[in-house]
């Protein structure tokens, strides 16, 4: 999901020029998503009260519910990224950033599921997963376009999603609601891009430009993304 999410989202900032706009498109369109089916979602409903019961109790510490920021510097990122080294190479970066930072915060808890040691099993099976999207995407990686920066910031990028899954399985545990999980998160992303955008327009003087009219699935990022963060977050709490 993540490889359709980029292209969509990588496509779009090409169109537009403005990779922060893009960003900002994507996630503001998953806002609106989960925001219409939320009226209709009795479960949504139920989970915002028991996130905000869970707070009040000090049963979670508010600033894990900022765990959409990170959602939004991972697509800002994204967009900034797969323009210049392609949707192949950036896979492959992203995946293992979020690989060697899910064995970190395993490690430390930060799921919600409890500690889990930083065993060779673990390691060997992280490795493999790596080896493995590299194999399935190596006649695709061009070198021509590789450039190191670009691949030191896929590889941040997926580390936040490394730590953004295991905030948001620890947001999922209170909430009940996976969807509750992706509005929060929404959000708090669609929040942090808009703040990054106006920051844009004011000191660097970047112009909004105007929405490109197709291909239509330029504008599906966002409706991935909703799909995406209610299965992980679900998932995560249970499997680390």
């Amino acid at each position: 999901m993540i490889a359709l999410q980029s292209r969509a989202n990588g496509e779009l900032s090409h169109l537009l020029g403005n990779s922060t706009e893009a960003a900002l498109v994507s996630f503001g369109s998953g806002l609106i998503v989960i925001s219409l089916i939320a009226p209709f979602n009795k479960s949504i409903k139920v989970g915002i009260k028991n996130l905000r019961a869970a707070v009040a109790a000090k049963e979670i510490p508010r600033w894990r519910l900022f765990a959409g920021v990170l959602g939004g510097s991972f697509v800002a990122l994204q967009t900034q990224v797969v323009p210049l080294i392609g949707v192949a190479l950036y896979s492959v970066a992203s995946i293992a950033g979020q690989t060697a930072m899910s064995l970190v915060v395993d490690r430390i808890g930060l799921t919600g599921g409890g500690k889990k040691l930083i065993s060779k099993r673990r390691v060997t099976a992280a490795l493999i997963t790596v080896f493995a999207v590299i194999v399935s995407a190596l006649d695709r990686i061009s070198l021509a376009s590789f450039s190191v920066v670009a691949v030191a910031l896929a590889t941040l990028a997926g580390a936040l999603v490394g730590v953004q899954r295991a905030l948001n399985g620890q947001i999922n545990e209170h909430s009940k609601a996976s969807f509750t999980t992706s509005l929060l998160n929404f959000f708090m992303g669609t929040s942090v891009l808009t703040i990054m955008l106006f920051a844009l327009l004011i000191f660097k003087g970047v112009e909004i430009a105007p929405l490109p009219s197709g291909p239509w699935w330029i504008y599906t990022g966002g409706t991935i993304g909703v799909i995406y963060i209610a299965f992980t977050s679900t998932i995560v709490q249970h499997l680390g």
